[in-house]
C-alpha cells in the first residue's frame, strides 16, 4: 500500500471517528472494507502520532473492548472558525462601546496573565526566566525559538500567532503582550518584526536592565511626576 492510499486512509478514519465518536477496530474494519491487520496498523500510527487514544470499554455482555478516539492534536486538524466569532464580538463592542472597551478587555487579559505566569518566574535567574517565557509561548501555540545576538541580548522569535487574525485588526493586543513579556521578566522588550504587520514572524530582543538603568529611569520619572 502506497504512502498516498495510506494517508487517505487515515484521513477516513479520522473523519469517521469525527463524526461518528469513538470507534473500535472491527467497526472501522467493516467501514472501510479492509483487512482488520491493515486497520490496526494504522491505528498504531496514528496513535503514535499523538492523533487518536485508546480506552477500554465494559459492555454488559462479553469481553472488554477497545475503542479509539480522537486528540486535542487531531480535533485541531479540522477547519475551525473561532477567529471569526471572537472578530464579530468585537468589533460589535468597538460599535456599541468604543474603541477603547476593546483595548480595555485586552488590558484585563493581559492581567490575568500576568498573574497566571508570574509565580514561575519567582526565585529565578534572568536566563531562566527569558527560558521559562519561551516555554509559556510555545505551550500557547506560539511556535518559539530562543537565541542571543552578538551583544549578549536574548532574541525570542515567535513562527506562529494563534491569533493572529484579530492582531491584525486589533493592534493592542500586539501592545499588550509586549507590556506582559516586559512585566514577567522585569526587562527592556523591543519588538522588532512582527506577523501582524506583515512579518515573517514576531521578534523580541530581550535585554536585561541593569539596576543602574533602572535608578535612572526611576529617578526621571520621579522628576516628571513633581
Amino acid at each position: 500500500m502506497n504512502a498516498s492510499k495510506d494517508l487517505s486512509t487515515r484521513e477516513r478514519i479520522l473523519h469517521m471517528m469525527k463524526t461518528s465518536g469513538p470507534l473500535s477496530a472491527k467497526e472501522i474494519t467493516i467501514e472501510l472494507q479492509i483487512t482488520e491487520m491493515a486497520v490496526r496498523r494504522h491505528l498504531g500510527t496514528m496513535e503514535r502520532d499523538g492523533l487518536i487514544e485508546s480506552k477500554m470499554i465494559r459492555p454488559t455482555l462479553g469481553r472488554p473492548t477497545a475503542v479509539y478516539g480522537l486528540t486535542d492534536i487531531a480535533e485541531g486538524l479540522f477547519p475551525k472558525k473561532y477567529h471569526s466569532l471572537t472578530l464579530d464580538l468585537l468589533d460589535e463592542l468597538a460599535e456599541e462601546s468604543g474603541q477603547h472597551m476593546v483595548d480595555r478587555l485586552f488590558d484585563r487579559r493581559k492581567e490575568k496573565l500576568n498573574r497566571r505566569y508570574v509565580h514561575e518566574m519567582e526565585g529565578k535567574a534572568f536566563p531562566e526566566k527569558v527560558q521559562m517565557l519561551s516555554q509559556i509561548q510555545s505551550d500557547n501555540g506560539y511556535m518559539t525559538e530562543l537565541t542571543q545576538n552578538d551583544q549578549g541580548d536574548y532574541v525570542l522569535m515567535e513562527h506562529n500567532c494563534p491569533i493572529a487574525q484579530i492582531a491584525n485588526r486589533y493592534t493592542h493586543a500586539c501592545d499588550c503582550e509586549l507590556q506582559l513579556f516586559e512585566t514577567l521578566l522585569d526587562a527592556k522588550v523591543e519588538r522588532t518584526e512582527c506577523l501582524a504587520q506583515q512579518g515573517k514572524k514576531c521578534v523580541y530582543i530581550i535585554r536585561q536592565e541593569n539596576r543602574d538603568d533602572r535608578t535612572t529611569k526611576e529617578g526621571q520619572l520621579s522628576d516628571v511626576q513633581k
